[in-house]
């Protein structure tokens, strides 16, 4: 999910990563979020993200069983997401790639770009992984550890709330660029806990994220430079919280406190916490360092978590259809959409 969703720390003075697999979350001073309502927004809905759509796209990508490298659901669900993406609207490129994970295999991989207004130079990046993990590792995993999971909310809801925002952007007006980036070979990482050594912990983490990393180095358009990029992840869970995730700060603070803001003002305060949280390796540190192009991540990381930092259901044959929550989709589509006609217009 990032990326073995490892948690790190972060040293902003040298940007060391000194331990693997770590939870920072502890020291965040905000408190859970128990709340199952949305309180009354003080910016009236310009458009309003459809919910219940964005949860019918979750549920076709589960439908298809796991999305993992080489599996016939994986290729399946790219084929749909192309065919989706066409008939919403959008200019389509398939990036095929050689992924080398780290069991030394070579599989094959693809990112998915689709592209509204891909004449316009001005334009917003939107991300999410669609790949999901291959093997259940998580601490808490109870039951088939060593089979596929299928990833409702670990990479599943992210790219249902992309497929919600293409199918209205196809009939919105803007004029303003955006480009919906769905990653490939995200969660093919290697599981390592503990790493105190900084040279295995770098090794370790860019295991995670092949797709990103692929892209970064390999732009789909040349002079490709966004204002910024957003990256979702688990996205989709009940109460689900999101903190100011720590790379996010320190790559792109200016955009974490527009997100962070608008969703305030929009009544969406009780998922949007005004608080720090860890740094995650994940899709956006490696568009960050390699394409730098500044982009945040929003993923829920709760309080007190028993899961590296994650939901109970991350990396466990729990990420199913049960964990995924309309409201929460909905907290995210609205702001995201909203700040896609705000950007728009030249209102932020």
């Amino acid at each position: 999910m990032q990326s073995n969703k490892i948690l790190s720390l972060l040293f902003l003075s040298g940007l060391l990563l000194l331990v693997g697999c770590k939870s920072e979350n502890s020291a965040t001073t905000s408190t859970p979020s128990t709340a199952t309502t949305t309180p009354p927004a003080t910016e009236p809905l310009k458009v309003s993200f459809n919910r219940d759509s964005a949860y019918a796209y979750v549920a076709k990508q589960v439908a298809f069983g796991p999305r993992v490298l080489g599996s016939e659901g994986h290729k399946a669900c790219k084929d749909w997401f192309v065919e989706q993406f066409t008939a919403f609207g959008a200019t389509v490129i398939e990036q095929d790639f050689e992924a080398k994970v780290y069991t030394g295999q070579v599989m094959k991989a693809t990112n998915i770009i689709a592209q509204y207004n891909p004449a316009n130079t001005d334009r917003i990046l939107l991300a999410a992984h669609w790949d999901t993990r291959h093997i259940a590792d998580s601490p808490l995993s109870t039951e088939r550890k060593n089979e596929p999971i299928l990833g409702a909310d670990d990479g599943g809801s992210g790219v249902g709330v992309l497929l919600e925002l293409a199918r209205q952007l196809q009939n919105m007006d803007l004029q303003l660029g955006v480009d919906l980036v769905l990653f490939d070979a995200e969660d093919y990482g290697e599981s390592k806990d503990d790493i105190a050594d900084e040279a295995e912990g770098t090794k370790n983490r860019n295991t995670w994220a092949l797709g990103s990393q692929h892209w970064s180095n390999n732009l789909h358009q040349a002079g490709y430079k966004p204002r910024y990029g957003i990256l979702l992840d688990m996205v989709g869970a009940r109460n689900a919280r999101f903190p100011r995730e720590q790379y996010s700060t320190y790559f792109a603070a200016p955009v974490v406190d527009k997100v962070w803001a608008l969703a305030s003002k929009l009544g969406y305060s009780n998922y949007f916490h005004n608080a720090e949280g860890g740094g995650i390796t994940d899709d956006h540190y490696f568009v960050n360092t390699i394409a730098q192009i500044p982009m945040i991540d929003i993923i829920n990381l709760p309080i007190d978590s028993e899961n590296k930092g994650f939901g109970s259901h991350w990396h466990t044959q729990n990420d199913n259809m049960d964990v995924i929550n309309k409201r929460t989709l909905k907290a995210v589509g609205q702001v995201l959409l909203e700040l896609l006609i705000k950007e728009d217009a030249g209102q932020l």
